[in-house]
């Protein structure tokens, strides 16, 4: 799980969520999760079955819901603070689902490891608007102590730019999101393929410098 990790924007989308997650995939994101927040629970299965037939090539997990993400077939979810335990979701899933967590803190993210979970989402790394409840930035020190205290991926989220990429990547981030700048854009697809460059461009220098120490 590498590169730019694509989440629907819902109400900050210009064309809407289906629109987008198929300039996602032609874009060719590996991971694409759909935010389940609130609304009718019949009408986000129905997105969800749509998104996931959509999704046939790139990893698809649905925020949260794992009823959902059992009833269309999707690759895993992502559960957020408050949101059921992992153990609870793995129990449900089984083991050969992804589970992603959100953690704030090195004692969250240990314990997330330890239970099980296959890749970690921090943010939000600067400040935001996107998420008004998201709390204060973690910053670029909190994904290098990060990446030295787990071992499973690392999906950074908030507040990143085409500016502060390179940063974000070199701290150690093995995935990165930017969710208004991307679904607001006039060209989603365009859009995505400049974060995905500036994440291969700097990459391979992470790699090389891992080696050379």
């Amino acid at each position: 799980m590498r590169g730019y990790y694509f989440i629907t924007g819902a109400s900050l989308s210009k064309a809407g969520d289906i629109s987008d997650v198929r300039k996602a995939v032609k874009a060719r994101v590996s991971v694409i999760q759909m935010r389940a927040k609130g609304g009718d629970p019949e009408e986000i299965f129905r997105k969800a079955r749509v998104l996931r037939k959509i999704c046939r090539d790139s990893i698809f997990l649905v925020n949260d819901r794992v009823d959902i993400a059992l009833s269309v077939g999707a690759d895993g979810v992502h559960l957020g603070r408050g949101d059921m335990s992992l153990e609870s979701a793995r129990a449900l899933l089984g083991p050969g689902k992804i589970i992603g967590v959100t953690v704030r803190s090195l004692e969250q993210a240990v314990q997330a490891e330890k239970e099980g979970a296959d890749y970690i989402g921090a943010g939000p790394v600067f400040k935001t608007t996107t998420k008004t409840d998201a709390g204060e930035p973690l910053g670029i020190g909190f994904l290098g102590e990060l990446k030295r205290t787990v071992s499973i991926p690392i999906a950074a989220i908030g507040g990143i730019t085409p500016s502060n990429l390179p940063d974000v990547v070199e701290a150690g981030a093995d995935l990165v999101c930017s969710i208004a700048p991307v679904v607001t854009s006039s060209d989603v697809e365009a859009e995505i393929l400049k974060y995905q460059s500036l994440f291969r461009q700097v990459r391979p220098l992470r790699l090389l410098r891992t080696v050379r120490d």
